[in-house]
């Protein structure tokens, strides 16, 4: 779950990181209003949205005083922003958080998140922050270095220090990035996030260090230990088919493909779409059927699918086993294509408990579809026929 900006610094301020003065509005009236509430020469409007790069689409906007920010607001409260994260689609921007404007001397990158290797937690910096970061690092991937942390929580400031001198951090600014990088590190841990980042890290003349922007990424699977957090949902940044996704036990991403993937498992789904990209195709979601979802509840995710008018194949790669059978996830696409109006061609995949009987409900129900018994086979005919149309 994607925290817009404005909920990310609240938690981080909780962990002592220092934050510029902000408040959030949600009309352009009200973002006057409230930016007469803070002490500043300048401010800072800023589009909240899930995805990043807004400041290089017109997401980020400087005012010099609050009848500016009032117009800055209302170009961009009820509109879409695109960004490179996006896709065309855009993420509609509800509100807005107006800030004090930093004067920074130096502005770095900082973050933690998971080693997708070995799983364990990994502190993230690079002296080159700011706007352009992302670009930068994807040229470079050598900007960015990494140090592993005890999965345990504990801040070693020698070490952290030792690591941020060698990532390039110059000593007069030292200090003030290891006290942001303490408190990113607590709300880290303390929240089951999967990312804390800060970017940028701005530094000011007399080196105090303050967290500019920010975005953390809360572990879905781990929500039920934080019941403070049960209703983030409502402030707008799930996306409207992930919200019905998640009451429907189901982890659902939209995405910019045609290949719609029905799949039981994060593993398994992950590995769908590699090879789906592989194959040459684009899919169009990421969907990981959890163990407590019922056939109605399936229903309900791949009823989503059907309605999205970019998705030219289904593929139902399923691996039945533990608490999910084959059946239960054909008797839920059963009743999905039941109802629908759009039947895009479809193309299964199954294996494990109630394979073979699941197979045999789908043609009892007379659902036309194309069954293999290898992955990489299925894939590559939803991949011709996403690419060809011809079924």
């Amino acid at each position: 779950m994607n925290l817009s900006e404005h909920l990310s610094k609240e938690i981080l301020a909780q962990y002592g990181v220092a934050i510029p003065t902000g408040r959030l509005a949600t009309s352009p009236e009200e973002a006057e209003a409230r930016c007469r509430e803070i002490e500043a020469t300048k401010y800072v409007v800023k589009a909240q949205i899930g995805a990043g790069g807004r400041g290089l689409s017109g997401g980020v906007k400087f005012a010099a005083t609050p009848s500016a920010v009032r117009t800055e607001a209302a170009r961009m409260i009820g509109k879409r922003l695109v960004t490179e994260q996006t896709g065309s689609a855009g993420e509609m921007v509800n509100s807005v958080y107006v800030e004090e404007a930093i004067e920074i001397a130096a502005s770095y990158y900082l973050s933690l998140a998971f080693d997708q290797h070995d799983g364990q937690p990994v502190l993230l910096c690079s002296a080159k922050g700011g706007v352009e970061f992302e670009q930068a690092a994807q040229m470079d991937p050598d900007i960015v270095s990494h140090l592993t942390l005890p999965s345990d929580g504990t801040f070693d400031e020698e070490a952290v220090g030792a690591f941020l001198e060698k990532s390039g951090i110059p000593a007069n600014s030292r200090d003030g990035v290891i006290a942001i990088a303490k408190g990113a590190a607590k709300a880290f841990f303390a929240n089951d996030a999967t990312l804390v980042e800060i970017n940028p890290l701005a530094v000011r003349k007399d080196g105090s260090a303050v967290a500019v922007d920010a975005k953390i990424s809360l572990d879905g699977n781990a929500l039920f230990r934080h019941p403070e957090y049960e209703d983030l949902a409502s402030d707008g940044q799930l996306d409207e088919l992930e919200r019905i996704a998640q009451d429907n036990d189901i982890n659902f991403v939209r995405m910019s493909g045609n290949i719609g993937v029905v799949v039981n498992g994060a593993g398994l789904g992950l590995a769908t779409n590699d090879m789906i990209v592989d194959a040459g195709g684009s899919p169009a979601n990421f969907m990981d059927i959890r163990t407590t979802t019922t056939s109605l509840q399936i229903a309900k995710g791949i009823g989503m699918l059907l309605q999205d008018d970019s998705v030219r194949v289904v593929l139902v790669n399923v691996h039945g086993g533990g608490m999910t059978a084959c059946d239960t996830v054909a008797e839920g696409f059963a009743i999905a294509y039941s109802r629908a109006k759009r039947k895009p061609p479809v193309v299964v995949r199954l294996a494990g408990t109630n394979a073979v009987w699941a197979l045999e409900m789908l043609k009892n129900r007379r659902l036309e579809f194309e069954a293999f018994d290898e992955m990489g086979e299925a894939v590559e005919r939803a991949v011709e026929i996403a690419r060809t149309g011809r079924v």
